[in-house]
């Protein structure tokens, strides 16, 4: 129904001159690599402090999350930010409850057992102590102004795209998370967060520093040539 109706941008949407930096190819190399080396520091942390973080801070990553493309501009994800401590603890109430459970009975041997060897488990400690929250909700859908369904392309896709941002933007900023998909605790966290009914819950982010005495699992990253295939 109203697939024939146009569901995007206005028809005529006015293009302007595009500017963009260019750099000398010694400056690009430059740059290329003190990116990879600051995004190669990313690890998960799951040892949050409860130290303040500044909210403009979070503000700043989030629109630079924001610029990330979309299927036809729909910017389908809505990024759903808790700070207030009772919302935090019930936000790990219903994530334990329901990991507990994943562990036990959903997940599996194999998975739990790879899961084990980075001391990993149903608490979640940094539900609580993290200054923030950031659960990102993708939109399945939009409503056009007659109420009717707007199509949000590639959905998934997209808001999987603008987290990955997000992620660089925050080691940018010198803060840490580690990346939560909480199995069956979307339905839950969709209600308790007042999200209407075409928000999915993608991912959960614990944001803040590290505690003083954080540990991470001793990782190693696959090398270039096992990731890269030049044709």
């Amino acid at each position: 129904e109203g697939e024939e109706e146009w569901q995007g941008l206005e028809e005529n949407v006015a293009h302007v001159p595009f500017t963009g930096e260019r750099y000398s190819e010694a400056e690009m190399i430059r740059r290329s690599q003190t990116f990879y080396e600051l995004l190669n520091k990313r690890r998960s942390v799951r040892f949050l402090s409860d130290e303040p973080v500044p909210r403009e801070v979070i503000d700043n990553v989030i629109r630079t999350a924001g610029t990330s493309p979309s299927g036809a501009h729909t910017e389908p994800w809505t990024f759903v930010v808790v700070q207030d401590p009772y919302l935090k603890h019930k936000i790990r109430e219903i994530v334990e409850e329901e990991e507990e459970i994943n562990y036990k009975k959903r997940m599996g041997d194999r998975w739990v057992n790879d899961l084990k060897r980075l001391r990993t488990n149903w608490i979640k400690e940094y539900l609580d102590t993290a200054p923030y929250l950031i659960l990102i909700f993708k939109q399945v859908y939009g409503r056009l102004p007659n109420g009717k369904k707007k199509t949000h392309y590639y959905n998934e896709i997209s808001v999987s795209i603008a987290c990955g941002i997000l992620l660089a933007a925050l080691q940018n900023a010198g803060l840490y998370t580690v990346t939560s998909t909480p199995l069956n605790c979307g339905p839950q966290l969709r209600v308790l967060l007042q999200r209407p009914a075409n928000e999915k819950l993608l991912l959960l982010l614990p944001v803040g520093y590290p505690k003083e005495d954080a540990t991470v699992p001793a990782l190693s990253r696959k090398p270039l040539e096992d990731i890269m295939v030049v044709m």
